[in-house]
């Protein structure tokens, strides 16, 4: 009973439903530099979260690429990549939806961090 207490709040945070303005208004969870340009980075993301997330969403910016990463198990965002251009490669920050919530799935951070320079 001790862990149903637990984790009702947290099924209950994980499921709510968040736009892309409201995950962008939270602190990015990465602020990194990349030698890839926006759209090799967003092509990595792509492919490395193909399995567990599905199709990733691509649009393109006035400097560089906006990436949308949905839920794994509902409707909605998850996490939003913003890829700005800059000489040399890409600024990137990614907010997280749940990004206060310590037990979130771990996939978008390490397919980020694996794209910086793989």
């Amino acid at each position: 009973m001790k862990w149903g207490v637990w984790l009702l709040p947290l099924a209950l945070a994980m499921s709510g439903c968040a736009t892309v303005s409201e995950i962008n208004q939270t602190l990015p969870t990465m602020n990194v530099i990349s030698g890839k340009k926006p759209h090799e980075y967003a092509q990595c993301l792509t492919e490395k979260l193909a399995d567990s997330r599905g199709a990733l969403q691509v649009e393109s910016e006035k400097d560089g690429v906006r990436v949308i990463v949905p839920q794994k198990f509902s409707s909605g965002p998850a996490a939003v990549f913003d890829i700005e251009n800059r000489s040399g490669g890409s600024s990137i920050k990614l907010h997280e939806r749940i990004s206060n919530v310590p037990l979130r799935p771990h996939d978008v951070r390490d397919a980020a961090t694996a794209c910086i320079s793989g």
